[in-house]
């Protein structure tokens, strides 16, 4: 969310909006079908007389089902690098969001700090305990965002401020990836659903969270765009840009808490994915729950590593969720349904507003998943690489303090 109004400054206000409207709809579209294949399934499962167990299915076994090994092996290898990713960004986020508040140390002591609280999570067996927890994001993101849009106009249009349509075909390609990203949190769509007491109704309550959001970033980033326009270019955090103030103090805290819990939803299913593999899944607690450590130390490693919030964003967009959020949806569904006896069989049928018709499902999966291969995977992956390489170049590895402000020097005493 912090970053949307810079990806509003790289694309410029109107394909800006366009895109994350395009980007939102899309995405609510592939949940449903995520949810379509879940409950086929289960249905399947439950007619084998399958006894549901503490075994916590995950987007890649389910994938293996209808897309073979290979696709298992495909999403698995999609869906650890995307959550990876994500639990990277958190740890990213929250460095950057303190370092506002308390700029005596620089963001790598403080991802050093928050590194090494985040790894508390692998104390939290499993997602049904952050459903009370994810209350906190809606809090603060809902905060926040108004916060934003107030400070903002508070605070006036800055002087010279420059609006351009685009700033560059890199920078447009590098925004609409963080926008991808922003509305891509499919993997681990599965693992929520297994946390559901009644997961169908998971195809509506997504599109209605995604609507809420809508109301929440696009007036900010719409706000902050025409208030300073590209001075948002300077840094990726939207916190950073509006003035000191006591409430901009409690929208920070309150993004960190969120931001923290958020770490625990993206990275527990890599959790799971790591005890299966080293055979601990089904172990008792005070086994499986040490067991996890490796990971949330490889997580905090890279956040370390590549601390550049904004690219690290557009990089993920355009790598991971355009394939797991988008693209593999649409595949599986078309795969899964594309026998008359299993569209005759599926617990979920297209909605009504398609008037139940196969066939235009299917279209529309086609054509998002062909924009987003072009568009998200193509170009975005040639833009969020080259500006990674950029930011790499500049800042290094392990870069102290990326995007920081640097205090004025104070004017030398006149001479005599």
């Amino acid at each position: 969310m912090l970053t949307i109004p810079t990806a509003y400054a790289q694309m410029g206000l109107v394909s800006a909006i366009l895109w994350q409207v395009f980007v939102a709809v899309s995405g609510s579209w592939t949940s449903f079908l995520l949810n379509s294949i879940y409950l086929d399934y289960r249905k399947r499962m439950n007619e084998a007389g399958y006894k549901r167990s503490n075994h916590v299915l995950q987007y890649h076994e389910l994938m293996s089902v209808y897309l073979g090994k290979w696709g298992g092996y495909l999403t698995l290898a999609i869906n650890i690098l995307a959550l990876g990713s994500l639990g990277v960004v958190q740890i990213i986020a929250c460095a950057s969001d303190i370092h506002i508040l308390a700029p005596g140390l620089n963001k790598r002591d403080w991802a050093l700090i928050f590194g090494g609280a985040s790894c508390l999570t692998i104390l939290i067996p499993t997602l049904h305990n952050y459903r009370v927890w994810s209350f906190l994001g809606l809090v603060a993101t809902t905060y926040t965002s108004w916060f934003l849009v107030g400070a903002a106009v508070n605070h006036g249009v800055v002087h010279d401020v420059q609006r351009p349509s685009h700033t560059s075909l890199q920078n447009w390609f590098l925004g609409s990836s963080n926008l991808l990203f922003a509305y891509g949190g499919h993997s681990l769509s599965i693992e929520v659903m297994e946390g559901m007491w009644r997961p169908s109704t998971f195809s509506w309550i997504y599109p209605l969270a995604v609507t809420y959001t809508q109301t929440l970033t696009m007036p900010n980033a719409i706000t902050l765009h025409q208030i300073y326009g590209s001075q948002l270019l300077k840094n990726s955090n939207s916190l950073a840009v509006v003035p000191a103030s006591a409430a901009r103090d409690v929208s920070i805290i309150l993004m960190i808490m969120h931001q923290a819990v958020a770490y625990g939803l993206f990275v527990t299913p890599l959790y799971f994915m790591w005890e299966k593999a080293i055979g601990t899944h089904r172990k008792s607690l005070w086994i499986r729950l040490p067991s996890r450590i490796p990971v949330c130390l490889f997580i905090w490693f890279i956040a370390l590593l590549v601390p550049f919030f904004g690219p690290i964003n557009s990089v993920m967009g355009a790598f991971f969720t355009t394939w797991a959020s988008y693209i593999i949806p649409g595949i599986a569904y078309i795969w899964a349904f594309r026998k008359k006896e299993a569209r005759d069989n599926a617990p979920k049928p297209p909605p009504s507003f398609l008037a139940r018709s196969w066939k235009l499902a299917f279209a529309i999966s086609l054509f998002i998943g062909s924009i987003l291969f072009v568009f998200g995977f193509g170009f975005g992956a040639w833009a969020s690489i080259l500006s990674l390489k950029q930011n790499g170049d500049t800042f290094g590895a392990f870069a102290a303090c990326y995007q920081c402000t640097t205090p004025k020097a104070a004017p030398a005493p006149h001479a005599g």
